[in-house]
């Protein structure tokens, strides 16, 4: 039991707030010359994880969900809107220096509370590393005693992954592709994080390893208390190991709900045409399977069409969503989507 002077922690770990993040962008202006634009990668995007919960982020490649999750970390320092970490504002721990801004002494200490697992298990290891010396180098960078502990810790790593100890003196190119990925989760527990933001962990795989690697995080997860934030382009992992799953499409949320209600009562048109892409695992349900084929590409963010940013594909557009951007709105507990022409079952506004 804790004192009554400890005050309680905060029942969601991350809090999302009205997260906006631009990158500049430097575009022909014709005859020599150059003009600076911005591209809005993330718009406004706001989301609760509560403790030992995973969200799944899921959507079209260039939506924002890796943007998203690197915001989260800090990687990118965000435009506009705020990131609570376990009741801290991050945006508070930035110093500027100079004309750029950097991480504060407070924002690195948090680093070892927030770990990411990187979507390409062939780029984020250094090849001149050992496994020893890739797993020992977050150790060494906070202050792990050297020696016979931090040994003991590596071998407890790799065990905890799925791995034989006995492989520390290897090199990244000796192993699988699943093997990697499981060496950068292991690096990812180094430290023991409360908050893993999984970044597309298993698009890089083959299909036949990819399940291993999402049986592994459900496992992590469950002995380990972790709070996620699990990023892909596929809604069958997505649902696969989430709790909750917000969907995004050209930067934004445009539906939120627990995993369940995702894919059995999905609203939004584009999420019902994301889970009709999701082959059947039965050939009978296969073959009768409806796809919602979607009119159109995905628009540039450079130039996002005007209103609601799904209009120019969308088969329910009205003449408002032209012009007017829609907001989440909850049309079922814990269940949000933004859509002019989705409405809320009776009894509900």
């Amino acid at each position: 039991m804790k004192p009554a002077s400890m005050p309680a922690a905060p029942r969601n770990l991350l809090e999302v707030r009205d997260l906006s993040v631009r990158f500049p962008v430097t575009a022909n202006g014709g005859w020599f010359t150059q003009r600076q634009e911005s591209l809005l990668a993330v718009a406004g995007v706001s989301f609760a994880v509560p403790r030992g919960e995973t969200l799944g982020l899921v959507g079209e490649s260039g939506c924002g969900k890796s943007t998203t999750g690197r915001a989260v970390l800090q990687l990118l320092r965000p435009a506009a809107g705020e990131v609570v970490f376990d009741g801290l504002p991050l945006h508070t721990l930035w110093v500027k220096r100079g004309r750029s801004w950097a991480w504060g002494p407070e924002l690195r200490d948090l680093r070892r509370r927030m770990q990411m697992i990187f979507q390409d298990p062939f780029a984020s290891l250094n090849p001149r590393m050992t496994v020893e010396e890739l797993l020992a180098e977050p150790l060494r960078n906070f202050g792990f005693p050297s020696g016979p502990e931090r040994r003991a810790r590596i071998q407890s790593l790799l065990e905890t992954v799925g791995m034989d100890p006995r492989v520390i003196r290897r090199y990244p190119h000796e192993f699988s592709g699943g093997q990697r990925q499981r060496i950068g989760i292991a690096r990812a527990l180094a430290l023991g994080p409360d908050l893993i933001v999984a970044d597309e962990p298993v698009s890089a795989l083959d299909v036949s390893i990819q399940a291993q690697i999402l049986n592994l995080l459900q496992q992590l997860r469950a002995n380990l208390g972790l709070t996620m934030l699990f990023i892909a382009h596929d809604l069958a992992a997505v649902r696969l190991v989430s709790d909750r799953i917000a969907v995004m499409y050209l930067g934004r949320i445009v539906e939120l709900a627990s995993a369940t209600a995702i894919v059995s009562a999905a609203r939004h048109p584009y999420t019902q045409a994301l889970i009709s892409a999701v082959p059947a695992p039965d050939p009978v349900a296969e073959k009768t399977r409806q796809r919602i084929v979607l009119q159109g590409e995905v628009p540039s963010p450079l130039n996002p069409p005007s209103g609601c940013p799904f209009h120019t594909r969308c088969p329910l557009r009205e003449d408002r969503c032209i012009h007017e951007l829609p907001e989440l709105r909850e049309l079922a507990p814990g269940h949000t989507v933004a859509c002019h022409a989705v409405s809320a079952p009776a009894g509900r506004g």
